[in-house]
């Protein structure tokens, strides 16, 4: 029997084929009780989230998450607990089934409240995510009274989700203890699929909080880009009156007005970045719990397209706005930048013609100066060529010195030049070279 081939894996093959795994909904069967709570967290309180969640396992006898885990799902007594680790914020889903006895209190019961208190209020982070979820069969008594008793009948929405088997009310307010509030009619939905339907209601609320984070920053950086806008009009409206002793000071301005909106795009670009893609998980989760209209009411897909789309808008103008602004600044310093170069060109020019005038000066000097050497170096020879002619006379030259020294003057004079001009070609032509 041939042995089965082995391949070398890639080091991560594993977690990313479990990736699609990842987060599964659980089972759920009404009736429940849900509390959900999502903190945001930084990369420290990201980890105390970890040691926190140790705690309350260790308090129950249970074994503490590995340190890698991102995502647990664990039985507590009398409730479970589903933690998952984000990017930005770490999310606690307790859990509890309750009986037909406490529908019939003035009440629900919340999951929240069988959660060790201390240890509840000491969640790492801060909280930006809070809602109790009631899953209700369809069958429970008077499901409209408590329609009435959980919500503001002004801002009531609801719908019938999954096809038409359930129904979802809330009223997107945050109530007297903190927390929003949701109701779910469970028909005959598989508890699998109740628990899908679930999952992506408590995911419509995390992720349409997790968007609007950027509506702050958005409207921050909305009164920072105004400022900076007309700083840039008027500087470039300097620019096209300047001297050019003024560029010095333009530049500074540009350079420091540059620097402020590059810096205000690093703070705020990922912020917006993360929000397009929680708006966009929103719509997702909308369209995924299948939506159909109940007499009367708004759905969540209409509220949120109402209410969320002037949010999405401003925060996609801030982004816009922020490459738009970087975009004209760069214009502007190029612009600059050319005027510069021209200034420094024609400086350069200027500066050839003045060298240029200065060589051609140098050259008539250098001309002058050769004729003057030619004639003081062959007044020279010629002086030295009389004395030696009156002594050849004196042994039979038969020319006078004066005579002899007359004949040589020209030829002197031109053996001079010409010694001069050829090592004049040369030095000139070695130095071209």
């Amino acid at each position: 029997m041939s042995q089965p081939f082995q391949l070398q894996q890639h080091p991560q093959r594993v977690a990313l084929h479990n990736e699609v795994h990842a987060r599964p909904p659980e089972a759920l069967t009404a009736p429940l009780v849900i509390s959900h709570l999502v903190m945001a967290c930084d990369a420290q309180q990201r980890e105390l989230s970890r040691q926190h969640l140790a705690t309350l396992l260790r308090d129950h006898h249970q074994a503490p998450p590995d340190a890698g885990s991102t995502h647990l799902r664990t039985e507590l007594g009398p409730f479970r607990l589903r933690w998952e680790l984000h990017t930005e914020f770490v999310s606690w889903t307790f859990s509890r089934p309750i009986d037909g006895a406490a529908l019939g209190g003035a009440q629900l019961p919340t999951a929240a409240a069988v959660v060790p208190q201390d240890w509840l209020s000491a969640l790492p982070g801060r909280c930006f995510t809070a809602m109790h979820l009631s899953v209700l069969p369809t069958t429970a008594p008077e499901p409209e009274a408590w329609v009435k008793r959980l919500f503001h009948e002004e801002s009531l929405v609801a719908s019938q989700v999954a096809d038409g088997y359930g129904e979802v009310y809330t009223d997107f307010a945050i109530h007297a203890d903190g927390f929003s509030h949701m109701l779910l009619l469970a028909g005959s939905l598989s508890p699998r699929r109740l628990g899908r339907l679930v999952q992506r209601l408590l995911e419509i609320e995390t992720y349409r909080m997790a968007a609007l984070l950027g509506l702050p920053v958005a409207r921050e950086a909305g009164a920072l880009l105004s400022t900076v806008d007309q700083e840039l009009a008027a500087l470039a409206e300097a620019i096209r009156a300047a001297a050019r002793d003024d560029e010095p000071q333009l530049l500074d301005r540009l350079t420091r007005l540059a620097g402020q909106v590059e810096s205000q795009y690093a703070l705020t670009h990922s912020r917006f970045s993360a929000s397009a893609a929680y708006f966009e998980l929103v719509d997702k989760r909308i369209a995924d719990i299948g939506e159909t209209r109940l007499a009367g009411l708004q759905t969540i897909g209409e509220f949120m397209e109402r209410r969320l789309t002037p949010a999405r808008s401003t925060c996609e103008w801030a982004a816009r706005r922020q490459d738009a602004l970087s975009q004209r600044v760069s214009r502007i310093s190029n612009l600059l930048r050319t005027r510069v170069e021209i200034e420094q060109q024609q400086s350069s020019q200027d500066l050839l013609t003045t060298m240029n005038q200065r060589q051609d000066l140098q050259l008539k000097l250098q001309s002058t100066v050769e004729g003057l050497s030619v004639a003081a170096i062959s007044y020279y020879i010629v002086g030295l060529l009389g004395y030696v002619a009156k002594g050849a006379t004196k042994v039979g030259w038969p020319l006078s010195a004066e005579t002899t020294t007359a004949v040589a003057i020209p030829v002197v004079v031109l053996s001079v030049w010409w010694s001069l001009r050829r090592m004049h070609h040369r030095i000139v032509g070695g130095a071209r070279h």
